[in-house]
């Protein structure tokens, strides 16, 4: 079976592209299909592969401005030669199911989110822009949700990341989905002793506006506990600026020390609305509680009261309360690595394999 893996565009490795990488395990045999290409940015596994860009990896400086390229981006996709494949697999979150499959090819489209800067988040995105781009973005987003949502019909199946995600595929495109949650590496954590465990709570992630780290730093800036921050992002020198005596913003920081603070922190505070979230599933897989906001993928993958708690509006003051329950709670670390591993990388993969297998064979029965 020949089959073709589509993604958006490959200049990190973030979840996306962790998805990739497992399916990249499960089909060796695979080709690679996307916008741009950068292969130092990407794990050997995926390089191991034979990738093909789309014309947008030979615009300008692309494998920078790519997202300023999306107007193309629609043209870029329906360019690609898919012909000859039996099995099309597109990852979206950015524009990628919009290629044209071969009439009895079986396409499934693992979708992270239908694009955000121009469905869910779209006046977020616009609110913080330049002036030129946002007097730009109500055009060229009318024109891209069109074509994003008569581009679903392409799909034969659609698997979402998170119910959440599975509620937008339903609302912007009205099409039905089956859910199956992204691989997360929970091996490459581990819980430590009681007397390794610090005295600071953690947040990790990209510091945008979104994911809210401002109530998190204030929250800590008011109670005095110990804050640790790691990631970068626009947001940066606006965090380290808030930051208080007991907040320290370490930015972008390697591995080591990212899995050395998860597993002996006290607990991690997740203040945004996420998709499905990988950083919780991190944490927990370190044996550590989870402080998160209750709207999004947090809501799947954390158990109110025995993996974390959970606060219902993003304000400081409910932060704070919920330190206060969590704090107030006996702990099990084995229990909470315990639920973590029930999203490990293994999980994903048989689940998909068998995902692929019976769809591929329905599609194939009817022809």
């Amino acid at each position: 079976m020949r089959i073709a893996i589509v993604h958006y565009w490959f200049v990190g490795m973030r979840g996306g592209e962790k998805v990739i990488e497992a399916l990249c395990e499960l089909y060796p045999q695979a080709d690679i299909f996307t916008h741009v290409y950068r292969p130092d940015a990407v794990s050997p596994i995926i390089r191991r592969h034979k990738v093909t860009t789309s014309f947008i990896n030979a615009l300008p400086a692309a494998h920078k401005l790519y997202k300023n390229y999306l107007p193309f981006m629609p043209l870029a996709l329906e360019n690609l030669d898919l012909r000859g494949y039996d099995l099309v697999i597109s990852s979206e979150s950015g524009p990628t199911k919009g290629i044209i499959p071969p009439a009895d090819a079986t396409h499934i489209c693992y979708c992270h989110s239908p694009m955000r800067y121009v469905w869910n988040m779209f006046h977020d995105y616009r609110e913080r822009s330049g002036l030129l781009t946002r007097l730009l973005m109500p055009p060229i987003a009318h024109y891209i949700r069109n074509w994003d949502a008569g581009s679903a019909s392409r799909v034969d199946h659609f698997v979402a990341n998170s119910k959440t995600v599975s509620r937008r595929i339903q609302s912007y495109y009205r099409r039905d989905s089956d859910v199956i949650f992204p691989p997360v590496s929970t091996t490459d954590f581990q819980a430590v002793d009681a007397a390794e465990l610090g005295d600071y709570y953690l947040m990790v992630g990209e510091l945008v506006s979104y994911k809210r780290p401002d109530l998190a730093v204030e929250a800590f800036n008011r109670t005095g506990k110990k804050l640790i921050i790691i990631g970068s992002g626009e947001m940066l020198p606006k965090i380290k600026a808030m930051a208080g005596p007991t907040v320290t913003v370490l930015g972008q920081q390697p591995f080591s020390a990212l899995r050395h603070h998860y597993a002996r922190c006290r607990a991690l505070i997740f203040p945004g609305e996420e998709d499905f979230g990988i950083v919780p599933v991190e944490a927990m897989a370190s044996g550590r509680p989870v402080i998160a906001y209750g709207q999004g993928g947090a809501t799947e993958t954390v158990v109110a009261d025995k993996t974390g708690v959970f606060f219902e509006t993003q304000s400081v003051e409910a932060i704070i309360e919920a330190i206060e329950r969590l704090e107030s709670m006996d702990i099990d670390p084995a229990a909470i690595t315990a639920h973590a591993q029930t999203f490990g990388k293994s999980v994903f993969m048989e689940k998909m394999k068998a995902y692929v297998e019976r769809r591929v064979s329905e599609k194939q029965g009817r022809l």
